[in-house]
């Protein structure tokens, strides 16, 4: 694979499909003038593409954007409909998807590599890269290793490249139940501060043994914060006072 630090992209013309009408985007349009975080993978809908690639960029985008990134988008070597679909499934709004379907940019930018042996012909070697009007700045790219790598090309290594102090987004989940007033002030403290979040809500299949199982806990809300157990509202009260203080 090329390394082409210090070299202008591929001039390509990418044709795409935007509110059902065929579209041509240049390489100009995506790259002059701006500076653009690019990550590139072998396939929609893969797991290592869907499972961690896009999400973590998705995430981490608006911090991206606040350290000198105008856009961040994802390229592959699929075409504009299953890209457009792809997108969707994925929620993620935060990144531009471009199809690079005759593998040119890839191929250009020394990427395109051969992965027959699991049907998918020619398909971009996973990397990433910043651009500076239309001149690539840095890549991050995967070893030269049997199988599919996923070691430096992620968002987190882009952004400690940027900048190694940015506060990254907290990773916040809890366990919620319908109607429950503690429940409702804990998701007010999070929309409170702009945080996201994600929730198991208890029904008759995911019950309080679930709950007690994961935390020792007979009552719900339960949070965890970047993999930390935090506890009920109150915990997370004193969690975000302490945070403050700090």
């Amino acid at each position: 694979m090329e390394n082409r630090e210090g070299k202008a992209v591929p001039q390509v013309t990418f044709p795409v499909r935007e509110n059902h009408e065929w579209v041509n985007i240049t390489t100009d349009e995506l790259f002059k003038g701006k500076t653009v975080a690019v990550f590139s993978l072998p396939g929609a809908f893969t797991p290592t593409c869907s499972g961690s690639h896009v999400p973590r960029f998705n995430e981490l985008a608006p911090v991206l954007k606040e350290n000198d990134i105008d856009d961040v988008i994802c390229m592959s070597v699929n075409d504009t409909f299953v890209m457009n679909e792809w997108k969707s499934d994925q929620g993620a709004e935060n990144i531009t998807f471009i199809p690079d379907g005759n593998g040119e940019f890839t191929e250009g930018m020394g990427m395109l590599v051969g992965k027959d042996d699991l049907g998918f012909g020619k398909r971009s070697w996973r990397y990433s890269m910043i651009v500076r009007d239309g001149i690539v700045e840095k890549m991050f790219i995967e070893p030269d290793v049997p199988g599919d790598p996923f070691e430096v090309s992620d968002a987190d290594t882009m952004l400690d490249y940027l900048n190694p102090d940015a506060v990254k987004p907290l990773d916040v989940f809890l366990f919620s139940k319908a109607g429950c007033p503690f429940c409702a002030k804990v998701k007010g403290i999070l929309h409170d501060r702009g945080i996201d979040f994600e929730e198991v809500e208890l029904n008759r299949s995911q019950t309080i043994r679930s709950v007690r199982a994961v935390t020792g806990a007979d009552t719900v809300p339960q949070v965890f914060i970047n993999g930390e157990y935090i506890g009920d509202s109150e915990a997370v009260e004193a969690w975000f006072s302490n945070a403050v203080a700090a």
